[in-house]
């Protein structure tokens, strides 16, 4: 079930593609930090902040015709998701915090202050206890996916699943992504500051302004994956619980598996999905759902020995080579006979 559950059929292959959309955001979020030298855990708090902030605009301004009413929702969870990203780089930048502590407690003030925030407004619901449901014409399209990934019932009527066009989202910008940071001098600075940071500000690299940029910019990815899961079409809100969102710390793993790589992490995120759907699948097998955690946590760290053992082998190929280079210009000229 593990392995074939998530490709079984067309609708748990759309399924697969629409829990991976928000995962590969949060995991590009993670993997951008980490190309710039710095550690985001914060996507967490930034995926929540996003996703208020895109559900808050799309009920406020319902009146907008559906186009305009879903970008503005879109571009709400992206800068709001970036603000909640600039707080800690701004700490890192001006008053040396780190930006792992920062980032922890940024996660646990998001979720309590968007709590708070959701109790305070007419988009709660306290039936649910949760957000109410942003209206239709906010969602984003799903370009035919949901039937395309479908499959028929018993009935003969149709289940869809809920792939969209959040998938198509996030691998743009994963392709604009990894063209920013490998083929224009905005990214080589972020990633200069990342390499060698003394190096970066002899060389006229103002660090400061790349560390904020850096952190803004992966808090607007994790916002924007917010965004996706909240105008997906399926109804998911925010649940007024103190519990920080999943989404967030998934994308640990999906950066760390995908090296950090904008192209790898596409796939990193959707093997992540695709154990997430096959976990679902799994449940009615009567297996708890933490199980899911337990084999991506085997694949990290299978993948961190990998790399280990990698490491440790060129290490003993490169003290062998210094050994033998040492031995020959030690030994003496051999003694050439007269004649």
């Amino acid at each position: 079930m593990i392995l074939t559950g998530g490709f079984s059929d067309m609708f748990n292959i759309g399924q697969v593609l629409y829990y991976a959309a928000p995962i590969i955001m949060t995991g590009l979020s993670v993997g951008f930090a980490g190309k710039t030298g710095l550690f985001n855990i914060g996507a967490s708090g930034q995926f929540t902040f996003g996703m208020y902030a895109s559900i808050l605009a799309a009920v406020k301004l319902s009146f907008l015709p559906p186009f305009l009413l879903c970008v503005t929702a879109v571009a709400s969870g992206v800068l709001a998701g970036a603000l909640w990203g600039l707080i800690p780089g701004i700490l890192k930048a001006l008053r040396n915090v780190h930006e792992v502590i920062a980032c922890i407690m940024m996660n646990y003030i998001g979720m309590h202050l968007v709590n708070y925030l959701i109790r305070q407004t007419d988009i709660y619901d306290q039936l649910k206890n949760m957000t109410v449901r942003v209206p239709v014409n906010a969602n984003i399209s799903r370009l035919g996916l949901d039937a395309f990934f479908s499959v028929e019932t018993a009935s003969g009527s149709l289940r869809l699943s809920s792939a969209g066009g959040g998938i198509i989202i996030a691998v743009v910008a994963s392709i604009l992504l990894f063209v920013l940071l490998e083929k224009t001098k905005f990214g080589y600075e972020l990633k200069s500051c990342g390499f060698n940071r003394d190096a970066a500000r002899y060389a006229g690299i103002n660090e400061n302004r790349g560390i904020m940029l850096s952190m803004a910019i992966a808090g607007a990815l994790a916002g924007l994956g917010g965004a996706l899961i909240a105008l997906a079409g399926t109804g998911r809100g925010i649940a007024v619980i103190d519990v920080l969102a999943h989404e967030g710390f998934q994308g640990i793993p999906v950066a760390l598996l995908g090296l950090n790589n904008p192209i790898a992490i596409v796939f990193t995120g959707i093997l992540v999905a695709y154990l997430t759907q096959s976990g679902f699948l799994l449940q009615r097998l009567n297996f708890a759902p933490e199980i899911i955690d337990i084999i991506i946590a085997v694949i990290i760290y299978f993948s961190a020995l990998s790399l280990l053992i990698q490491g440790a082998v060129k290490f003993i190929f490169k003290i062998k080579k210094e050994k033998t280079e040492s031995s020959a210009k030690n030994k003496p000229p051999s003694e050439g006979g007269g004649g």
